[in-house]
């Protein structure tokens, strides 16, 4: 007769809830630290994380509370906050350290890097759109048959009518904006 052993007892890790999302800890640190995470990022002390767990233990397993602090850190509004103070945050709320300038040349790198790919990928949803215009106009004012005018054009034939229906509604539609700030002009 074989004897099973008993089951091992629960660490203090598997007490801790493994299903807590990184939008649960959101909330629990705003709860627990309001004057750092309630209302907008600030910056936060460095190894703010060691501070949480020595003043919350057991509430935040490693991994939780790491995931939010990269999602946290790495918001845009974040970076916008680091970009322009001076110090960074206690969970207290009390300004500490300076931010350095490595730091604040970071997070405006970063800014500068996501502003140029959603510029690069408007300026490439409006190129898409005036390519699909010029299709629609070239193929109702052509006398070549779909097929020939699809090889022309190099439009595989079964997408040909999917891009003509789509820049038949753009042009129904008003034409996106452009929501890029204008540069200043120069006076004379």
């Amino acid at each position: 007769m074989s004897s099973t052993p008993p089951p091992p007892s629960p660490t203090p890790e598997a007490i801790i809830p493994e299903a807590m999302t990184p939008a649960a800890c959101a909330m629990q640190l705003r709860q627990l630290f309001p004057a750092l995470f309630d209302g907008a990022p600030r910056p936060l002390k460095l190894r703010i994380q060691a501070d949480i767990q020595e003043r919350s233990p057991g509430v935040f397993t490693k991994q939780v509370l790491s995931a939010f602090l990269r999602r946290h850190t790495g918001s845009h509004a974040y970076l916008v906050a680091l970009s322009k103070a001076t110090h960074r945050f206690d969970l207290d709320g009390q300004p500490g350290d300076e931010i350095s300038e490595e730091h604040r040349k970071a997070a405006l790198e970063e800014l500068g890097r996501r502003r140029a790919n959603h510029e690069s990928k408007v300026e490439l949803e409006h190129q898409q759109r005036r390519n699909r215009a010029t299709l629609l106009h070239d193929f109702q004012t052509t006398t070549l048959t779909p097929a020939n005018f699809c090889a022309l054009k190099g439009v595989p034939v079964e997408e040909l009518d999917h891009l003509l229906e789509l820049a038949r509604k753009e042009a129904q539609e008003a034409p996106p904006q452009d929501r890029r700030p204008r540069p200043p002009q120069r006076r004379r």
